[in-house]
């Protein structure tokens, strides 16, 4: 991937970038004379396929996430650190807008103050 060092013009408006094409999923190819049904049933396999790795990057986050915690209560510090947060919260802000303050909210509250991790049911 080729990374570039200036910014855009978007970017120094202060817009939302999306991430370099390269970094996408792809999806299935677009319709060409296949039946609706047929590309709907594909794309939706592929979100399925979308889900279950966020599902199981989540998982890691919330493991990570508790190793984090630990270290901190075993050194004194407290399980939360609300400047972290609000970091996170503007990383999700900056890349998803609104929304994505609501799923980074979701993570967090995913990710605190857990005592045991139960893993997903493969």
């Amino acid at each position: 991937m080729t990374v570039s060092t200036g910014t855009t013009g978007a970017e120094e408006a202060g817009a939302r970038v999306a991430p370099e094409a390269s970094d996408a999923v792809r999806g299935p190819a677009p319709m060409t004379g296949q039946p609706a049904e047929q590309t709907i049933a594909e794309a939706r396999r592929c979100i399925d396929d979308l889900d279950d790795a966020i599902i199981r990057l989540i998982w890691n986050r919330m493991l990570v996430s508790a190793q984090v915690q630990r270290a901190r209560l075993a050194s004194g510090g407290r399980r939360l650190c609300l400047t972290r947060e609000g970091e996170i919260l503007d990383r999700y802000n900056d890349a998803l807008g609104k929304q994505g303050i609501a799923v980074a909210t979701s993570l967090l509250q995913l990710c605190r103050g857990r005592d045991y991790i139960r893993p997903p049911v493969s």
